[in-house]
């Protein structure tokens, strides 16, 4: 009897350890339960530091100043660029380059010329603003007020050189002569347009002392010693948006200086383009009138190439629109050349 019972307390014993060490091994966990209910909402936070509006970016530009209104005032009320002749073509292909805010500034940006095909199909122009030629609204900060392309220099379209006048050279991306040479053909050029000639505002190639026919030139001191080129004398150092000159600042160089007409270059340079204009009347070449060459493309006006060349410098030195101021020397040298060819051509 007491075997048996002993046999019966080990088997309980081995059963007890099995259980025990089967126990001791987990198993895989399970998959996760559902979320339980939200807890109740914490305590409220103690209220941050408010931002001051003098912490904004925004106030560097939007504050209690009219700078902005100003600058917007004198763009849009007196200068020729905010007034809307400049923009009345800007759909047009080669146009759009200069003539609106989508062709120019996507243009100047790309660092390519007034009449590259990249700029073809611009709609829904707009005119000049804030936008054509400054970076507004991309850091939020005076960096805004940044120039279009960055001031990089600029190869002219139809001349060999290239432009480097500091922020003077966002004006020369359009500023400058955007139509080819005339086609000389057995030393005689046929004009076939009554607007035979350079287009308007060729002001940054006069300075440089490019885009003359049969005359070689050079940059003037107002390129060569003015930093800044344009906006230092058409803007100052308040940077004026009528683009109105002052004397005030060619007084900096130009000590005595109580008009434009310094050292009598103006009145110089406007009588040669009157003599011309009349000889260009005499010789049945001119519309006194309209200023415009007698020539169409049904009835084309063939000319010797020195009369050409001295046409296209008549239209180069009056669409300069300076009348020597801004580079003297070359100016009455292409008049020069021009007046002798016109006083011995006989149509």
């Amino acid at each position: 009897m007491y075997t048996k019972k002993m046999f019966v307390l080990l088997g309980v014993l081995v059963l007890a350890a099995v259980v025990v060490t089967a126990c001791g091994t987990a198993g895989p966990a399970g998959p996760a339960g559902p979320a339980g209910p939200a807890g109740p909402a914490g305590a409220p936070g103690a209220a941050g530091e408010s931002v001051a509006a003098t912490d904004l970016t925004c106030t560097e530009c939007h504050n209690d100043t009219t700078l902005i209104v100003s600058k917007e005032a004198q763009f849009r009320e007196l200068s020729v660029h905010g007034t809307g002749e400049a923009f009345e073509r800007g759909e047009e292909g080669g146009c759009a380059g200069c003539h609106g805010t989508e062709g120019a500034k996507a243009r100047i940006n790309a660092g390519v010329s007034p009449h590259d095909a990249s700029i073809e199909g611009v709609t829904n122009v707009s005119p000049f603003d804030c936008r054509t030629c400054h970076n507004i609204h991309t850091s939020y900060t005076k960096t805004d007020f940044s120039l279009t392309g960055g001031e990089q220099p600029v190869k002219f379209e139809y001349s060999d050189g290239t432009f480097d006048g500091g922020a003077g050279n966002l004006c020369a991306n359009c500023h400058q002569i955007r139509n080819p040479k005339p086609k000389v053909d057995g030393g005689n050029v046929a004009i076939t347009s009554s607007r035979y000639g350079t287009h308007y505002g060729v002001e940054s190639q006069m300075l440089f002392g490019e885009g003359g026919l049969g005359e070689t030139g050079s940059p003037s001191a107002h390129y060569a010693m003015v930093e800044d080129t344009c906006v230092a004398c058409h803007m100052g150092e308040e940077f004026n948006h009528t683009y109105l000159p002052d004397v005030a600042r060619c007084q900096a160089c130009h000590a005595d200086a109580e008009n434009f007409d310094i050292n009598g270059v103006q009145t110089e340079v406007k009588a040669k383009l009157e003599e011309l204009h009349a000889l260009f009347v005499d010789k049945g070449l001119l519309n006194a009138e309209t200023d415009l060459w007698i020539a169409t493309a049904a009835a084309p006006l063939t000319v010797p190439e020195a009369v050409a060349n001295a046409m296209w410098n008549y239209k180069f030195v009056t669409y300069d629109q300076s009348n020597g101021a801004h580079n003297s020397a070359y100016a009455k040298a292409l008049l020069d050349a021009a007046l002798e060819t016109m006083n011995a051509y006989t149509p």
